[in-house]
């Protein structure tokens, strides 16, 4: 019988690899797996083509020293049944995702001979069949997710060896039997909602959400669940801080009715607790309106001019009044206080001097408008103060009072005139601005949402607004093209002051950069904190003077790890370590990914985790301590184009969005 010519070609291929071993071999049989792969579930969707020598820039693979470490295709219409023999030749992948296609049957069998795995994400399909044991030997495992699917049996006792599992979803399955009392210190992300789970929640286990034991009747102990027979119900706050529950009746003492017996209260105790609460409320509403009678003496003033100059020692002084009654009232950002005298007083020392308008910008308004409006302290930077202006005719511009000035008034206005000519959809334009020898004002567009920083790290109490996924995504990106914009107007255009309170929004929430060309017109700072900015400053910048765009992509890179970690720079200069913040993320890190990186607000999207993932991987790449590692703006805008784009996707084929909040 004749041997079909593919079957001598593959066993050619063979023979010479076992003649002459090495990573063409390896990367040879990586290929021959895939497009194996590709015939039984993807013969007509993967556009791999056979004859490329190396499957490294096909569409979902990344290849590391001639090997495949990445196979990543999600919601790409993927069917059927992935055969055995595939997974078993790519020896060296650490990522599969194959999540949100229509695969089915059982898990492949040869699935745990990658040893090297670290997260599966199969969530989405029509897997079915029990989860085999043998995913036990994936020992590097950090994340598994393998919701959404037809799963049937008990959830492995045995995942307890997993000891890196950081992440193990398995809801919406058809999983019976009870919950494994699992021992792993990383797991942080944990879900067997929607299963046909009976028994008591382990002990541990009670710590998580109560949404991830939802829909499970024969389920008790957890906080959302009945109480399991022996067992007290106890509120959320108190199962989360009790190492463990004492059964009633159990050991003779210490259970939940005897506690309840020692803690009652006497009548004179009852009397004087209730005594004290009424005075502590007279002495609160006292210290309310108090505060009430001060904001509203200070809240708002008019700008009028004065007839002179006043001396410069009191304008200081009065600014620095002004910084410390912001500094009590814990003032940082976009801030509620009165209105500092030294814009009025210092801005008029010549008659002459006007406001100095750009390109076609309409001169509805001119410097005595301006002085005259009652305005707000917005905050303090780099570069100066920033206030909010509220004119008589009723438009609202911002107005940053630059400090440190040092060069003269020719080069001043040649060097803000290049500035104003740059336009962009993603950057605050500049309006006007005034010199003279004493001041210098810049007149911008008012962002009413305030800024990025504000957004991220006010109000963190429980009345807060979790931000999303989809919006700190889109900040990011309005972001990243703004500052892309401002690099490709030339080898030498660099921003030079990138941080979170420099990305202001819009009320769509759409980003815009501020500050952008002022690295250029002051002298050394004299801020008396440092480290304001020292967190978003690359090592190789010593002179704030002399920036880069190598540093910048430093700089947003940083800023990336604040939306994904929820950290402020400066929390981590100030921690224990005293190290900044691409370094504890590193730390963090090692060498898996971890649920302890991501802002807590961030871990209820279950869906996009490999975009969160891949976000934070470029964060990283835009960090890199030497800037030849680092990616150009342009790169780094396009890769957080295609991570939003595949979220946007996986929403919609969902059919739901992770938050119908805007935030």
């Amino acid at each position: 019988m004749a041997t079909p010519p593919t079957l001598m070609v593959l066993s050619l291929h063979l023979l010479i690899f076992s003649i002459f071993p090495g990573v063409t071999s390896d990367l040879a049989s990586d290929k021959a797996a895939l497009l194996t792969f590709r015939s039984a579930v993807g013969r007509s969707i993967l556009q791999w083509n056979p004859s490329d020598q190396s499957p490294c820039n096909w569409q979902g693979l990344s290849c590391e020293s001639g090997r495949v470490t990445v196979l990543r295709l999600p919601g790409v219409g993927l069917i059927g049944q992935v055969p055995a023999g595939v997974f078993g030749n790519l020896t060296k992948l650490r990522t599969l995702s194959l999540r949100f296609n229509a695969l089915s049957g059982p898990l492949p069998s040869d699935l745990p001979s990658l040893s090297e795995l670290r997260n599966l994400y199969l969530q989405g399909n029509d897997f079915s069949g029990q989860i085999p044991p043998s995913l036990l030997r994936l020992s590097n495992l950090v994340r598994l997710n393998l919701a959404h699917n037809a799963f049937s049996g008990e959830i492995p006792a045995g995942l307890s060896n997993l000891t890196r599992l950081g992440t193990l979803y398995v809801e919406n399955n058809q999983l019976t039997g009870s919950i494994p009392d699992f021992n792993l210190t990383n797991l942080g992300q944990f879900n067997v909602s929607n299963n046909r789970l009976n028994g008591s929640v382990p002990i541990k286990l009670r710590k998580m959400p109560s949404d991830a034991f939802r829909g499970n009747l024969g389920l008790c102990g957890a906080p959302v669940l009945p109480a399991c027979p022996g067992e007290a119900a106890l509120p959320p706050s108190v199962v989360s801080q009790s190492p463990a529950l004492t059964p009633m009746g159990a050991g003779g003492s210490g259970g939940v009715g005897e506690e309840k017996k020692k803690k009652k209260l006497s009548g004179g105790a009852i009397a004087g607790i209730a005594v004290g609460s009424v005075v502590g409320l007279f002495v609160i509403i006292a210290l309310l309106m108090i505060l009430c009678r001060k904001k509203s003496s200070n809240r708002t003033r008019s700008l009028e001019v004065p007839a002179s100059k006043p001396h410069p020692a009191a304008a200081e002084a009065a600014e620095l009044q002004l910084e410390k009654e912001m500094e009590e009232r814990g003032l940082t950002s976009v801030a509620e206080a009165a209105v500092a005298p030294p814009l009025a007083a210092s801005a008029t020392t010549n008659g002459m001097k006007k406001l100095m308008f750009f390109g076609g910008a309409g001169r509805v308004f001119d410097l005595e408008d301006l002085l005259r409006a009652s305005a707000e302290v917005l905050g303090k930077g780099t570069f100066g103060t920033s206030y909010k202006a509220v004119l008589e005719i009723g438009m609202v511009v911002a107005v940053k009072r630059l400090k440190d000035v040092t060069i003269s008034e020719r080069e001043f206005r040649e060097r803000i005139e290049a500035v104003g000519l740059i336009d962009h959809e993603n950057l605050v334009p500049l309006r006007a601005y005034y010199f003279s020898k004493d001041e210098k004002l810049l007149v911008y567009d008012y962002m009413p949402m305030g800024s990025l920083s504000a957004l991220l790290h006010g109000n963190r109490g429980a009345g807060r607004t979790p931000l999303n996924w989809e919006t700190r995504t889109g900040i990011a990106l309005g972001a990243a093209r703004g500052i892309e914009y401002l690099h490709s107007q030339g080898s030498d255009v660099s921003h030079g002051n990138i941080k979170s309170s420099n990305i202001l929004l819009t009320k769509n929430y759409n980003a815009r950069v501020s500050d952008f060309g002022l690295a250029t017109l002051v002298g050394p700072s004299t801020s008396p904190n440092p480290n304001r900015v020292a967190g978003y400053r690359a090592p190789e910048v010593t002179d704030t003077r002399r920036i880069s765009q190598k540093a910048d992509i430093y700089s947003f890179g940083v800023l990336l790890l604040e939306l994904l970690t929820g950290k402020a720079p400066a929390q981590a200069l100030l921690n224990e370590e005293g190290v900044d913040l691409p370094r504890w993320v590193q730390s963090v890190v090692k060498e898996e990914w971890t649920a302890e990186v991501f802002d807590l607000e961030l871990l209820r999207y279950q869906n996009v985790e490999e975009e969160m993932v891949q976000l934070l991987q470029l964060a990283i790449d835009c960090a890199a301590q030497y800037p030849d590692n680092r990616p150009s703006m342009s790169e780094v805008a396009s890769r957080i184009e295609e991570i939003r784009r595949s979220s946007l996707h996986l929403e919609q084929q969902n059919g739901h969005r992770g938050d119908e909040s805007p935030l």
